[in-house]
């Protein structure tokens, strides 16, 4: 998969699962905590932008930009992610009024309990989801897994590996 093709696959793969844990890997004295995020909007230039909560320190003293990790899961799809990228705090509110579909109230209520956080995507690792027991709760079912037990060796999943570049509109 080009690297152009696979950013309206990863956005529609993001959009469908919706949330994801999010991991700071900065080196900072301050950083943001482990949270679970909902996502806004994935756009076409890779980035995934969400709200978090703002942290009880003035948000100056943390780092604008920072290394991070996203673990997509949900349970009952059938495939996640992890995503590895550099996170951009947005303190700019011509940049809040960019993201359309916000309602006023959202607006108002990110710059005083919520933080704005762009995520620009490094690399993305999908993996497929697939089920380990489908057998029957017979003795043919019992049989067949003694068999897969004894003889075969567990299916080791890989991950696809993105590494999406932004379109420059040429």
């Amino acid at each position: 998969m080009r690297p152009a093709d696979s950013i309206p696959f990863l956005q529609d793969k993001i959009q469908g699962i919706g949330s994801a844990l999010f991991y700071n890997l900065g080196g900072g004295v301050l950083k943001f905590p482990t949270t679970i995020v909902s996502i806004i909007k994935v756009d076409e230039l890779a980035n995934i932008w969400f709200f978090t909560n703002r942290p009880e320190q003035q948000l100056q003293e943390f780092d604008r930009q920072f290394p991070v990790h996203m673990q997509f899961y949900r349970k009952g799809k059938g495939y996640y992610l992890q995503i590895t990228g550099k996170a951009y705090i947005i303190t700019d509110p011509e940049e809040l009024n960019g993201l359309i579909g916000l309602s006023d109230e959202i607006k108002e209520k990110a710059f005083k309990e919520m933080v704005l956080v762009k995520v620009k995507i490094g690399s993305a690792r999908y993996y497929i989801n697939q089920p380990r027991f489908t057998y029957k709760h017979n003795f043919m079912g019992l049989l067949n897994r003694f068999y897969t037990w004894l003889f075969k060796e567990p299916a080791r999943q890989e991950p696809y590996v993105f590494q999406p570049l932004a379109r420059l509109g040429f």
